[in-house]
């Protein structure tokens, strides 16, 4: 594991040699924010997101013994859909941390029940704020992260709000189908967390992570956006 020497605030990037170590450490780091919450506030908040990436990293955390039942869980982001759809990440979470382990987490769900629209969801998601939180990303290949997309019209208004979650449509996006309608955490909210990790594998994704860290465009690569926040530097974990 090698972690390259950073400027202040700068990311911190971790090499990992194979998919155990990284798991290992990715997991520590987690576990130590949550820990430090837990110390100053008595609890804590974890953001996760979806996608098959992070899921050894999610069944691994669940069996550290931390005080879960003063632990709440929340979503970086989520796909309009159904809690139960194969394809929502609060499913994912439930079958990779809750069934696997983290005894008395509390889930909060963003969808609300179907005769919601989408803006109730996000008028609930934002009544449970993001400050202090641990936060775990992910990256497409594309550069996003949560649900900004780069390209999309929604991005902008994403990038400029001041509330914590926002709805997106996604249409534009051709890696956000079939699900295009979503519910993000903006900037905005990420900058207000406290402890953030970013999980990547594979090449492809090392070579859109060098270009980002090369640029500041963020709505070329709106994993940027992740960059230079407030606090604790984003560190990123990588492995083949």
């Amino acid at each position: 594991m090698t972690a390259p020497a950073a400027a202040a605030g700068a990311p911190v990037l971790f090499l990992h040699a194979d998919a155990e170590a990284w798991v290992r450490a990715a997991v520590a780091d987690i576990a130590s924010g949550l820990q430090r919450a837990l110390d100053a506030h008595g609890e804590a908040k974890l953001l996760l997101s979806g996608g098959s990436t992070p899921a050894p990293v999610h069944r691994a955390l669940a069996r550290e013994p931390l005080a879960w039942a003063k632990i709440s869980l929340g979503l970086v982001d989520e796909r309009w859909l159904a809690k139960d759809d194969l394809a929502s990440n609060a499913r994912l979470l439930r079958e990779t941390l809750l069934e696997e382990g983290a005894p008395g987490a509390r889930f909060e769900a963003m969808k609300l029940p179907p005769h919601h629209q989408i803006e109730d969801s996000v008028r609930e998601a934002n009544r449970h704020p993001v400050a202090g939180a641990v936060c775990v990303l992910g990256m497409g290949e594309d550069g996003h992260t949560a649900s900004l997309f780069p390209g999309i019209p929604d991005l902008p208004r994403a990038l400029a709000a001041r509330e914590d979650y926002v709805a997106i449509d996604a249409s534009a996006a051709p890696v956000a189908q079939p699900w295009p309608r979503r519910i993000s955490l903006t900037p905005a909210g990420l900058a207000r967390t406290a402890t953030r990790v970013l999980l990547l594998r594979g090449a492809r994704k090392r070579e859109v992570l060098v270009r980002a860290l090369e640029g500041d465009d963020v709505s070329a690569l709106p994993v940027r956006a992740a960059f230079g926040l407030p606090g604790e530097p984003l560190r990123i974990h990588w492995a083949p």
